[in-house]
């Protein structure tokens, strides 16, 4: 009894109106999956540093490379996600002009 109460209070407070939210909406993920930091929070995106590593055959080691990726916020982890944090994005289909991933979940 007491367990059912509490899922049910946990369904409501995660409760989400965003049609491009990949629990809630139609955006499916798909693709490839990563994490990067968040460097920019906007009202619906924010904008992830990605690095990775890419072998220089000439030098015989590995380099670091960075990149950019604008992705989609889902108005349910608004409040979780800040500038700073780790987070996981997965590709989905275009949902905009540049923003081509979703964010999936927190990590730290």
């Amino acid at each position: 009894m007491k367990k059912e109460k509490k899922q049910e209070k946990n369904e409501e407070k995660i409760s989400c109106t965003d049609k491009k939210c990949p629990a809630h909406g139609y955006a499916k993920p798909r693709g490839k999956s990563f994490k990067g930091f968040v460097i920019k929070k906007r009202m619906h995106h924010v904008t992830i540093d990605q690095e990775r590593l890419v072998f220089n055959r000439k030098y015989e080691r590995f380099e670091k490379r960075r990149g950019k990726i604008h992705a989609h916020l889902p108005s349910c982890m608004k409040e979780f996600v800040n500038e700073g944090d780790l987070i996981e994005v997965t590709e989905c289909r275009p949902l905009s002009k540049i923003i081509h991933f979703v964010v999936t979940r927190k990590v730290k």
